[in-house]
């Protein structure tokens, strides 16, 4: 009998694959990462063979590194990076330039333009998006533009897709073109009420719906594992994009539960149940997940720099070697002087949707130094994460008194504790941080068979760790009037 169930989990900076026993325990894992590519600045692009050689890589390793055999793995989900934009050749599999990465701002004219012309109430509307370059839409709009594509994409002979329909389309025997409802809800193209693409937002943005897949549930059959990559035909039963799996993963089932992810960016995502809320503080409206035909929705908040500003302290200003190095030189000083970092390389998202800000650095003074810029980073995250748990009190009345965390970052003790102390709330950490894969498992496990129910996997989630707060009040509050007017020097910065 099958035992194991695998998640694919293709990120932003790395492609990962986990082993998950029926417990929902790691196993194994491996992950291997793949160039970023920056050819205008504001402009974030991968090459989809990289993605593609990764995510193999990350299976086959992960595999073999946890002894396991092939048939002894009931089923397998895909989770992902969501917005990142393929568009590929219906023939050849080739696609016709380089994936268009959610980060990048490069269509933030046809944004402002698709608002001037007033249709961003419409949009907002129908898809729970405010108008943004972050979403696929402008970005497939803009490829089909550049290379003058438009007729072969009427013709059916190119498919459109997230990194989840990439992958399906080269890993799985038949070449499915399929998206899930949670990485479909993210295109600006796709309409919560009818859970299908809109006519009238093609229309608008000159898109034949030729090009377009499949819609399928979270959990359920999408196709089998080509049997060249493991030896073997594996079922694919579970589909999310990577903050829906993580709400899945993090057992946030019941509305109210919020969680944040701490990966490149940050997404905190609060359950809402069967109807969607409509923010009025910024948040998007967005699938949870589709099962059995059933929608459930949520309130997201997205955070652009998360993890990634950790990144760019190590790998463009050099002041850190390692992440992990972040953590202690934070605690080495007892405050950042004043120093605030607005990390809004490529815009702010929620609450601010500004995609005209750039990042800042203020506050500083002669004898401001390496750790205080390290530690403003570090805390920049958490004002960040603040400012999205706010939005979301106001829309649902209530702040949560509890906040689930996950991601890389969610491991860094001074950032959840800051996190706690900025926030009011208790923080709480699960004992497996990779929720995201875990989601994407569970959600395979269900779709297979291989569970009974929610009710046999409610028992999975563990905690770890819980981060109580015990920052003043009158700290808190100065704390956060200085971050808001570092981030009023960041806003509409950019020429536009």
């Amino acid at each position: 009998m099958s035992k194991y169930l695998v998640a694919l989990d293709q990120g932003t900076t790395s492609s990962r694959a986990i082993v998950f026993s029926r417990e929902g325990t790691i196993v194994a894992s491996h992950a291997v990462e793949f160039p970023q590519h920056y050819p205008h600045p504001g402009w974030v692009e991968h090459d989809p063979e990289d993605i593609l050689e990764s995510q193999v890589q990350a299976l086959r390793e992960a595999v073999a590194l946890s002894g396991i055999h092939a048939g002894d793995i009931a089923a397998i989900g895909i989770t992902n990076q969501r917005e990142t934009t393929f568009l590929w050749d219906r023939q050849t599999g080739k696609c016709v330039g380089n994936a268009i990465v959610w980060q990048c701002r490069r269509t933030a004219r046809i944004v402002e333009q698709l608002v001037e012309e007033g249709h961003g109430e419409m949009i907002r509307r129908k898809t729970g998006l405010l108008p943004d370059a972050y979403f696929s839409g402008t970005k497939l709009k803009w490829m089909l533009d550049y290379y003058n594509l438009h007729e072969k994409a009427a013709r059916g002979e190119l498919c459109f897709g997230t990194a989840d329909s990439f992958l399906c389309w080269n890993l799985l025997t038949g070449r499915p073109h399929v998206t899930d409802a949670t990485n479909a809800g993210r295109t600006m193209l796709f309409n919560l009420e009818t859970q299908d693409w809109d006519d009238e937002l093609l229309e608008l943005l000159g898109i034949p719906r030729a090009c377009l897949p499949k819609v399928v549930d979270s959990s359920g059959p999408i196709g089998m594992l080509d049997p060249a990559i493991l030896g073997r035909p594996i079922p694919v039963t579970g589909m999310a994009g990577d903050q829906h799996a993580s709400l899945f993963g993090q057992a946030c089932w019941n509305p109210g539960n919020v969680k944040n992810t701490y990966g490149t960016g940050c997404f905190m995502l609060m359950n809402t149940g069967e109807k969607p809320v409509r923010s009025e503080n910024g948040l998007l409206t967005t699938m949870a997940w589709r099962i059995g035909g059933k929608p459930t929705y949520a309130l997201e908040g997205s955070v652009f720099m998360g993890g990634a500003t950790i990144q760019w302290l190590r790998d463009e200003m050099k002041m850190i070697t390692r992440a992990s190095e972040s953590e202690s030189i934070a605690e080495s000083i007892p405050g950042t002087g004043g120093v605030y970092l607005v990390p809004a390389m490529t815009g702010l998202g929620a609450p601010w949707w500004d995609m005209y800000s750039r990042g800042t650095l203020v506050g500083m003074t002669r004898g401001t130094g390496r750790a205080h810029i390290v530690r403003a980073a570090l805390e920049a995250i958490a004002y960040q994460s603040e400012d999205l748990m706010q939005a979301m009190a106001k829309d649902c009345g209530h702040k949560p008194d509890r906040l689930q965390v996950d991601g890389g970052a969610s491991a860094n003790a001074f950032l959840m504790q800051f996190q706690a102390d900025i926030s009011n709330v208790r923080v709480v950490r699960p004992q497996v941080l990779e929720t995201t894969a875990l989601g994407a498992a569970l959600l395979a496990g269900l779709g297979c068979g291989f569970y009974t129910g929610m009710e046999e996997i409610a028992s999975f989630w563990q905690k770890d760790l819980e981060f109580v707060p015990t920052m003043d009040d009158g700290t808190r509050i100065m704390n956060l009037r200085g971050w808001h007017k570092a981030v009023e020097r960041s806003l509409d910065w950019a020429e536009h």
